[in-house]
């Protein structure tokens, strides 16, 4: 069982997304035009096949557009505010038969930092069609209200993307599966317990996750300044 404080407010214990947590943004582009994007990701790295690819807004155009994409930019000025930077990203390509599931966790703390959960926003976009069977997203809806919880690396497999941070939750705790076309994605809050399962289906599974954040959302643990990449606004 899940322990949580009690809120000051029903209003404060849901969080920018309300009681669900996550909100859906429908068509941020294309689906054939994601899909295209995600054919030239996956043609470019199927040889070394790699699963986890850090911070491509940092150098690679196609990447800094889908960040400023007008309908996903602008689902994130509703949430955050005008002055909105990204924080970090990262691309995720599950390889079709490969172990490869991410425990449950949440999106705005690990050793580095923690995010304000009042002034960030986390995104998850699909460049393919995502389900059960290729290893959708699963969102523990409301469990915002819970706070950040303590978490741990999974255990070392030996694979390349290094070792994940998850959560401990009890059995009963079975999530709800949101598939997403490709074109298409999640705001989630930044507290909002998550997970997904390895790909069986029979291509790959291209996605990104996104940290957005307004002025102020970025706690570094080590007490130096956070590395953004602003996007709009005059606050930075």
């Amino acid at each position: 069982m899940i322990g949580r404080s009690q809120p000051a407010s029903s209003e404060q214990a849901d969080g920018l997304l309300g009681p669900p947590g996550y909100r859906v943004v429908a068509g941020w582009t294309a689906p054939a035009r994601a899909r295209a994007r995600a054919a030239e990701v996956i043609a470019a790295h199927r040889g070394t096949a790699p699963e986890v690819l850090h911070n491509p807004h940092v150098d690679q155009e196609w990447a800094q557009a889908i960040v400023r994409t007008d309908r996903l930019l602008n689902a994130v000025r509703d949430v955050i505010g005008p002055n909105v930077a990204v924080e970090n990203m990262f691309l995720v390509v599950k390889w079709p038969g490969r172990d490869f599931e991410v425990p449950w966790h949440q999106d705005g703390i690990n050793d580095r930092l923690e995010l304000d959960p009042e002034r960030s926003v986390a995104a998850w976009v699909a460049l393919t069609d995502t389900d059960t069977e290729s290893g959708c997203l699963h969102v523990v809806p409301g469990s915002q209200r819970v706070g950040y919880l303590p978490y741990e690396a999974e255990p070392d497999t030996g694979a390349a993307r290094g070792r994940a941070l998850g959560i401990r939750v009890g059995d009963s705790i079975q999530g709800v599966a949101v598939p997403v076309r490709a074109g298409s994605g999640l705001l989630m809050d930044t507290r909002l317990l998550h997970c997904s399962h390895s790909n069986t289906g029979a291509g790959a599974r291209v996605g990104l996750n996104i940290r957005y954040v307004a002025p102020g959302a970025v706690s570094m643990r080590d007490g130096s300044s956070p590395s953004l990449s602003p996007l709009s606004g005059t606050g930075w």
